[in-house]
């Protein structure tokens, strides 16, 4: 058997990156042209977050333009990869007995396309995404991280895209006034989510966002989750890396981490 495919967490941030040649978009080059190409890619994304488990299983999955107020070149952007409807099958295997919706109608939100149009820009693998459950505990979006971790050895490469850090008012107010210096909250969040991520230590990553720092960086946990899902596909033997570190709109972490 070769080595597992890794797991990836994508700190994905402003849609506009999808436009953009920065070190954010540079560095998830790089991640593309260093990884074994694979046969598919699972995604889980901050902007799939819903009030139960779906995966999308057409064999052609929609760009979807999931924001407002951009130029319109960012909406004419498509990201025609195909679908894996046989994946989204497996997975709904793996995630048994849990109920898992087969979905028809999402396709690729921009917590997805904005990112791999930068790692694989051809658009010739196939991608499969997962809805995050509302009402699900965080230790149970880690567990169900831990049941798709097979894929890994399938081929499959499991991203989640998120943000270590997004407090959207707090950006938003800092670009507006022009403000550019990270917040300690911001910083010693990060430092604390890279340190655990580093020793596997899940049990601190579910507990993160209960302090006073996690709940500055998250007033939602919708970008924190799918870093529990890629956390908890990883393996104890994994080597952890952060390929992309820094912050951007002051307190927007967008740092990655590569398990394996």
């Amino acid at each position: 058997m070769g080595k597992p495919m890794p797991a990836v967490f994508f700190g994905h941030g402003n849609p506009m990156n999808a436009l953009q040649d920065n070190a954010y978009t540079r560095g998830w080059a790089v991640i593309g042209k260093e990884v074994t190409r694979p046969k598919a890619v699972l995604s889980i994304s901050a902007h799939w977050y819903i009030p139960g488990t779906s995966v999308t299983a057409m064999p052609a999955p929609r760009t979807i333009h999931d924001f407002g107020g951009f130029p319109p070149e960012l909406y004419r952007i498509l990201y025609p990869a195909p679908g894996d409807p046989a994946l989204a099958d497996r997975v709904r295997g793996l995630l048994a007995p849990m109920s898992v919706s087969p979905d028809g109608a999402w396709g690729l939100d921009h917590g997805t396309w904005t990112v791999l149009r930068h790692v694989f820009p051809r658009a010739d693998i196939p991608v499969v995404q997962v809805s995050m459950n509302q009402r699900m505990p965080l230790a149970d979006h880690l567990e169900v991280g831990r049941k798709l971790a097979p894929l890994r050895d399938e081929g499959v490469l499991i991203m989640g895209s998120g943000n270590i850090t997004h407090n959207l008012p707090h950006a938003m107010a800092s670009y507006q006034h022009g403000e550019s210096s990270t917040p300690d909250w911001a910083i010693r969040f990060d430092a604390d989510v890279a340190r655990s991520a580093e020793k596997h230590d899940t049990d601190f990553l579910i507990r993160a966002v209960e302090n006073d720092d996690g709940r500055m960086a998250h007033p939602t946990l919708d970008h924190y989750l799918p870093l529990l899902y890629v956390a908890g596909a990883s393996d104890a033997g994994d080597t952890v890396h952060f390929p992309i570190t820094g912050f951007d709109l002051a307190s927007l972490s967008m740092r990655a981490i590569s398990f394996g």
